[in-house]
């Protein structure tokens, strides 16, 4: 079996987000498990200079997007016996960001339509195309359209995986001959047809051969209205088809007992060894350090769909409990200037890190006793995972893969990893946050409940596994 993944960021040549990790992290345990996988990317201009010396030029030609002929070289490299293919065009990639451009309807029309003539190029045939987000969407209905007939692609299969739905492609229908050259027959309500224009996801969702997601719960949230961002009849249509599979994290990367970022390293059998990252860390962001105070731990883009308008509600009460927090990220400046401001007014209380810091905030998982997620909606979700990883219980919303992977502590029965509410009330976070500081105080129960977290399994294991189960039966049909 040989899987080819296509998508517009992967780790370690690019990132913006979640996608970038999960493209880096999944081909590595797929390859663990016996799969044959190699990686497809834009060659971007932010691509690590380190990297950038190792990548070989294999070939080149020209890429059709409409009535254009665009020039392409394929570049490759070798990374954690991964085998990377970057799609090099100085013109559409070579910016000093990866998205935010008015001509991101070319640019990943030509990428798509790059990719398939990469592969023809460079004799590489796909069992399996796994595509990732929007802007991979159209390969699907290019791969049909353009490519049908060509014995290379006669038994390939295609997944698409949906990232986040909110991130659709929208773009005006002239592109449908103009860039991807596609018939009028493409042009409909069982097509790329969205209210009048394109839709680069929605491609994705009817023309491939079958669709996941990053969490179960996900999976069904996208099929209502609240959360199917117009698309949830085209879901609806293809639940047969739709599955679930929660993401994982990278267990090397966040690894509480080898972590070098962290002041002292720790396990689930030297657990008290988590207290000292905490003090440090109280130290290093001008807290009062104090061992009994809880503190709480915000990772997160700053972001209403994080459930910022949430604790923006109630910050200054959250304040005015008996706590410490501790904020990392960048975002909407309403959010940025709140938590500076509050900052300002609660010394003693809040830190506020408006910035992306990557050995800080492995230092926030390992020093807060709770981390605080109240997402609107979460397709997955990463952080509280590795917040369960590093004994850091979290308080989430019961939405997404929180719902998937945080199950609120039990008092009855002793079950539960962290602590969580149903509605996207304000009020019901701060109960849910009261009620963690009061079990905070039993310091027995506590560490009993957070050692049982760190034992969970959230590594790519399982989710390999059931990747593979899919890609089997694909190609078994």
């Amino acid at each position: 079996m040989l899987v080819v993944f296509v998508a517009s960021e992967g780790v370690p040549f690019s990132k913006s987000g979640g996608l970038a990790d999960v493209v880096g992290a999944l081909p590595k345990e797929l390859k663990r498990q016996g799969v044959e996988v190699s990686v497809v990317l834009p060659k971007y201009r932010s691509t690590p200079k380190e990297l950038d010396k190792e990548l070989q030029l294999l070939d080149s030609f020209n890429v059709k997007v409409g009535w254009r002929q665009q020039y392409c070289g394929v570049l490759s490299a070798e990374v954690q016996g991964i085998p990377f293919y970057l799609i090099d065009n100085e013109y559409y990639f070579g910016r000093h960001e990866l998205y935010g451009y008015g001509d991101e309807a070319e640019r990943y029309a030509c990428f798509c339509r790059a990719v398939l003539e990469t592969l023809t190029t460079i004799d590489l045939r796909p069992d399996i195309l796994h595509l990732h987000d929007w802007q991979t969407g159209v390969v699907s209905p290019l791969l049909r359209a353009h490519y049908g007939q060509v014995p290379f692609y006669q038994n390939t299969k295609t997944v698409f995986t949906i990232h986040n739905l909110k991130y659709q492609g929208i773009f005006p229908k002239t592109i449908l001959s103009d860039l991807l050259e596609l018939d009028l027959n493409h042009f409909k309500p069982e097509g790329l047809e969205f209210y009048d224009n394109v839709n680069f996801l929605k491609a994705g969702l009817v023309y491939s051969d079958a669709l996941t997601t990053v969490s179960p719960t996900y999976a069904r949230e996208i099929q209502d209205p609240f959360f199917g961002e117009k698309l949830e009849g085209v879901l609806r249509r293809r639940q047969a088809d739709l599955t679930g599979i929660l993401n994982g994290i990278d267990y090397h990367e966040y690894n509480p007992a080898t972590d070098h970022h962290i002041w002292k390293q720790y396990d689930v059998d030297s657990f008290p060894k988590k207290g000292e990252n905490k003090l440090r860390l109280q130290e290093q962001l001008n807290l009062p350090a104090d061992a009994e105070v809880p503190l709480i731990g915000i990772v997160s883009r700053l972001v209403s769909q994080k459930g910022f308008d949430l604790v923006a509600r109630v910050l200054d009460e959250i304040l005015s409990l008996n706590l410490q927090m501790v904020v990392l990220g960048t975002g909407d400046s309403y959010f940025e200037d709140m938590f500076r401001i509050k900052a300002s007014e609660y010394p003693d209380k809040l830190s506020a890190n408006i910035l992306f810091d990557n050995g800080l905030a492995h230092r926030i998982y390992a020093g807060a006793d709770l981390f605080l997620m109240p997402s609107l909606f979460e397709p997955c979700g990463l952080a509280q995972m590795i917040a369960l990883r590093y004994g850091c219980l979290p308080i989430v919303r019961e939405t997404g893969g929180l719902n998937d992977s945080v199950k609120s502590y039990n008092s009855e029965t002793g079950e539960g990893n962290g602590f969580s509410f149903t509605n996207y009330n304000a009020h019901d976070m701060l109960y849910t946050i009261r009620r963690a500081l009061e079990i905070y105080q039993d310091k027995p129960l506590w560490t009993n409940i957070c050692q049982s977290a760190m034992q969970m399994d959230f590594s790519w294991n399982q989710s390999a596994q059931k990747y593979i189960a899919l890609y089997q039966n694909l190609m078994a049909t």
